[in-house]
């Protein structure tokens, strides 16, 4: 990210200093002091305000959320609490009419995601959902494929995160909105539903327990029909080793397939080669022949990489907050987005016996 902007930084406040906040959004505060200066944050834990403190000695220490609420010299309020208290929080912080940030899952069921929505709009739309997955580079590769002529007519997405990890923390307890159809899903749906030409009509889920301590899934698998010829195929399965994992993102089509790792810039397609023509035929009515119908024809592997200069990962994120609450620059995820993707994780819950 740039640091030369000459507009002041934005005064953050933080809400809820835990894993989430230590790992995906603190570390960009203390790197970019230009941008982004915390002026206040609250939790429970003393060490874990101690901890700020060292980092922001004039940051304002609170144990009560409202208590930091009252304060005014304040422009977003970035919450990445439990997951069930993702809505009170957002609410209470837009009444302030703070721009609020709000880790995933954004709501846990449909009818929260509409109060988000009203509430949302009448702070003119100052809710940002902490949605990664459009802003990484292999989600970007992949979009950009979409269109590429090499691979012809598009069938199937599959989009895939994988990990091998042994939770026992809150986000794997179904009492407090845990399971991978809320932590996992929603950018994973969300970047299926870019992809996709035509929005989803029908669709189709499981949920398991593989390797996650507590009672709520670790596996979450989803297929998505539309009207046309694409379908999609999600999973996120926390249960998977490393030597099995499978590319993050796959694109079939009638001519070959595009491949990228989780967090690669570069992929590859795998396609027919582009200057061969099949010879004509037709179908046939009449008793086949004998022999194997299987054709001879040139397969080529195409190295393509994201433009150089693209930014991309959480750059890319914080970048576009940044631009988003200072110059009001238009957020590159609509909010109604991030609530599509909300809808499809409630339906997994409601739908597996597993999620309930």
């Amino acid at each position: 990210m740039r640091a030369e902007y000459q507009r002041p930084p934005i005064r953050v406040a933080l809400m809820g200093l835990g894993r989430a906040m230590f790992s995906s959004h603190y570390p960009v505060f203390k790197a970019h002091p230009a941008l982004f200066k915390v002026v206040a944050a609250c939790d429970l834990v003393k060490e874990r305000r101690d901890i700020i403190a060292k980092d922001f000695p004039e940051c304002r220490m609170f144990r009560q959320y409202s208590d930091m609420l009252d304060e005014r010299d304040i422009d977003v309020v970035d919450i990445a609490t439990c997951s069930v208290d993702h809505v009170k929080h957002a609410l209470a912080a837009m009444e302030k009419g703070f721009w609020t940030l709000l880790e995933t899952p954004i709501a846990l069921t449909v009818e929260d995601s509409q109060v988000l929505r009203g509430a949302a709009a009448k702070v003119k739309n100052r809710l940002i959902p902490m949605q990664r997955g459009l802003f990484s580079p292999d989600f970007l590769l992949a979009k950009s494929m979409m269109s590429d002529p090499r691979l012809g007519d598009i069938h199937q997405v599959v989009v895939r995160r994988e990990d091998f990890v042994r939770r026992d923390d809150w986000q794997t307890v179904k009492r407090l909105g845990g399971g991978a159809a809320y932590y996992a899903m929603p950018d994973l749906v969300l970047q299926a539903l870019r992809l996709l030409p035509l929005p989803p009509i029908q669709m189709w889920s499981e949920l398991k327990r593989i390797a996650s301590l507590g009672d709520a899934e670790d596996y979450a698998h989803v297929c998505l029909k539309t009207r046309g010829q694409v379908s999609a195929d999600i999973e996120y399965n926390g249960g998977c080793l490393s030597e099995l994992r499978a590319p993050s993102f796959e694109i079939r089509a009638e001519r070959g397939v595009f491949r990228v790792m989780p967090g690669a810039s570069d992929g590859e397609l795998t396609v027919i080669d582009p200057d061969f023509k099949f010879p004509r035929r037709r179908s046939s009515v009449r008793t086949p022949p004998m022999e194997d119908l299987h054709e001879s024809f040139p397969v080529v592997k195409i190295p393509v990489s994201l433009p150089k200069g693209t930014i991309h990962g959480p750059s890319a994120f914080w970048k576009s907050v940044y631009d988003t609450v200072r110059t009001a620059a238009p957020f590159p995820l609509q909010l109604d987005e991030s609530l599509e993707a909300v809808k499809f994780s409630h339906l997994m819950k409601k739908i597996s016996p597993f999620g309930k």
